[in-house]
């Protein structure tokens, strides 16, 4: 029997029609570019970008431009690229309110957008950064350094009591009929309440010289000042008892700013300075200490020497030869300017 046999014109015909029904079948496994299956670099040109620069998939994931491989990098680079957007954290947790700009309300969002676009996370150290940082250094402008009459008058001044010197020291003024304003630190002032109201009872006056004595002042933050100055203050009326007057206030070390003057004007009081400063503090010898006194000092002036902090034997005894040199001298004692 023979067989019919096609003629040769028809046979590409044939296979062409082979070849046609074999490329549908793949367009329908693969799906078509655009449709929601379609994967590859169709899918990314048609996904709308994300906040963080990278774009946003048909299927939701989040792809950029680190997680694609580089052109001619080799497999294992590729996937190790890619590993980030695989493992991202599943949109799931991520509130709506962290979804970048044009992403609907509760559609997953990108992971990089999240860490730029969400309103809270910029502004949160913002607002905590003035209370934790360290306090400005701007000078103060207004430190008292001068008597409150001029002329040929000094204003004695001594910090950090009251201590165990306090009382020879109101021994020697009495004898002199000087006055004379006691800078007090409150926790002593708090352990010595009778020694703080001898002062008011003899006609001295007080001033506030911080709880503690910290330094650098200008290091504390604001609201450590704040609680040195005011506390303080508190602390000796406390001990004063009645309503006695806390006209100044002094930063340990001088260390007056900006900052910590208008804290003690708040509080309605005066910052005090100095002119002589004879480093009692430092025990450098007595003679030393009355040296620098008479060397130094100014009609007007304002001379610091201390009742406490420390042993004032030194400070005692070149009190005995100052107060008699200054009555010599002309002087009179007064209080510093208020």
């Amino acid at each position: 029997m023979v067989k019919s046999r096609i003629p040769n014109p028809r046979r590409p015909l044939l296979l062409g029609a082979a070849a046609l029904l074999g490329t549908s079948a793949l367009l329908v496994a693969c799906g078509a570019p655009g449709s929601p299956t379609a994967a590859g670099d169709a899918a990314h040109r048609s996904a709308s970008p994300s906040a963080s620069g990278g774009t946003t998939g048909a299927s939701g994931g989040s792809t950029t431009g680190a997680a694609r491989p580089t052109p001619g990098a080799d497999e294992s680079s590729a996937a190790a690229t890619a590993t980030p957007t695989a493992t991202s954290t599943p949109t799931s947790t991520r509130t709506p309110s962290a979804s970048p700009a044009g992403t609907p309300t509760g559609a997953p969002a990108s992971p990089f957008a999240s860490a730029t676009t969400s309103p809270t996370a910029p502004s949160a150290p913002a607002a905590s950064a003035p209370a934790a940082s360290p306090s400005t250094h701007a000078p103060a402008t207004g430190v008292l350094r001068h008597t409150a009459s001029g002329g040929r008058t000094v204003a004695l001044t001594f910090d950090d009591g009251p201590g165990p010197a306090t009382g020879q020291v109101l021994d020697l003024l009495a004898q002199y009929g000087a006055k004379a304003t006691f800078c007090e630190i409150g926790t002593n002032a708090q352990a010595r309440p009778a020694a703080v109201q001898r002062i008011l009872a003899e006609g001295h006056r007080l001033c506030d010289h911080t709880v503690d004595h910290p330094q650098p002042m200008h290091a504390q933050t604001h609201e450590q000042q704040v609680a040195e100055i005011g506390d303080a203050k508190a602390m000796i009326e406390k001990a004063a008892g009645g309503d006695p007057a806390v006209t100044w206030w002094r930063a340990p070390g001088g260390d007056f700013t900006a900052e910590n003057e208008r804290i003690g004007a708040d509080l309605g009081m005066k910052s005090l300075g100095w002119t002589v400063d004879p480093r009692d503090w430092a025990r450098p010898g007595v003679q030393a200490i009355v040296s620098n006194v008479q060397q130094n000092l100014r009609p007007g002036g304002v001379v610091l020497m201390h009742d406490g902090g420390g042993d004032r034997t030194q400070t005692v005894a070149a009190l005995k030869q100052l107060l008699p040199w200054l009555v010599a001298q002309g002087y009179t004692f007064d209080f510093p300017q208020s």
